[in-house]
């Protein structure tokens, strides 16, 4: 039976533990294409083990997580070494052993290209500052849960120069920080003890703010398209809304794809943090992530007490999860 927890303790553990639900779930169908998924799967409903062919998670058992959960992880340990601040050397230095560590049990899920860039960079010498300049894809908005944990989206200013600091190292454009400001702004209005619509209003106002800070990169504005794809499912069946997700948000590593669809995956199961994910891993392409960030929301508004118990105990068992104890001093942060 799941321990009762205090409100805001519950919806900052439900915004953890909701990430690495969506994670999970999204495990075995990332770089499929949503016809793909549904020949293989039908439709997914639970924890899947990854098929052998998969070119990314082969080999991985049902229920386990991958870079979303684990970096995510990795920025909730360095905020609470650096009393709220990220460090984007240690960030940097902290990567670069997560993905030795993966190269060494064989694993084929490795840092992501914005991110692999900027740590090469960084190895040649080039200052943090710099390196994350040319970052646009979603690696920054899958590990910025732990700021909307340990901080309050308001003062907006405030808050995003928490968001830059866990972005400036691999993701310092504008595409960039609006993502991961917008992820990390949805939590932290859940944690709050917002609605799902006051989490999505908020994870707006963040994009949009986001959005001028960092190197300027070209490509669509986050926060309009947020609005658009949230207002694009509703009243569509379920499978032609996720066939529309597809065809017009787009599900790639790209931000302002992923991070939109993620929140028309919210929009379309209400918030629910189990029907996002699982939504979510019906869409192939980068699912694993649009599903993390959409389970790590849900779980900021409804709480782990939402989750289903039994999945929870699989996400703890298969991957040795214990966010309680770091997801505590998170908030004492806040």
């Amino acid at each position: 039976m799941t321990t009762a927890h205090p409100p805001q303790l519950d919806r900052a553990l439900g915004a953890y533990y909701g990430l690495a639900l969506g994670d999970a779930l999204g495990m075995p169908t990332q770089v499929m294409s949503r016809e793909a998924v549904a020949q293989v799967y039908g439709h997914l409903d639970g924890f899947e083990p990854a098929r052998p062919d998969n070119p990314v998670s082969a080999g991985m058992p049902a229920g386990s997580v991958t870079d979303d959960t684990d970096q995510a992880v990795i920025v909730g340990h360095l905020l609470v070494e650096g009393d709220g601040s990220v460090d984007p050397l240690r960030l940097a230095e902290e990567l670069v052993r997560w993905e030795k560590e993966m190269r060494a049990k064989g694993s084929l899920d490795l840092l992501g290209p914005s991110t692999k860039a900027a740590l090469d960079a960084v190895a040649r010498g080039v200052p943090p500052r710099e390196a994350g300049r040319h970052g646009t894809t979603n690696g920054a908005a899958m590990r910025v849960t732990p700021v909307g944990i340990a901080f309050r989206a308001q003062p907006l200013d405030h808050f995003l120069d928490r968001v830059v600091e866990s972005c400036q190292v691999t993701h310092d454009t504008t595409l960039g920080i609006a993502g991961a400001a917008a992820v990390a702004a949805a939590v932290s209005t859940g944690i709050e003890g917002g609605s799902l619509d006051d989490a999505i209003g908020s994870a707006v106002d963040a994009a949009r703010a986001g959005a001028r800070r960092g190197h300027w990169v070209a490509g669509a504005d986050i926060a309009a398209r947020i609005e658009w794809a949230t207002q694009l499912v509703g009243g569509l069946p379920h499978d032609e809304a996720l066939d529309t997700i597809c065809a017009l948000v787009g599900t790639s590593v790209a931000s302002q794809e992923s991070v939109p669809a993620a929140f028309a995956v919210l929009a379309l199961s209400a918030g629910d943090p189990w029907r996002a994910g699982v939504m979510a891993a019906n869409l192939g392409g980068d699912s694993d992530t649009i599903a993390a960030i959409a389970g790590a929301i849900a779980g900021a508004v409804h709480g782990l007490s939402a989750l289903p118990e039994d999945a929870v105990a699989t996400l703890r068992e298969v991957n040795g999860l214990d966010l309680e104890p770091l997801t505590a001093r998170l908030l004492a942060l806040r």
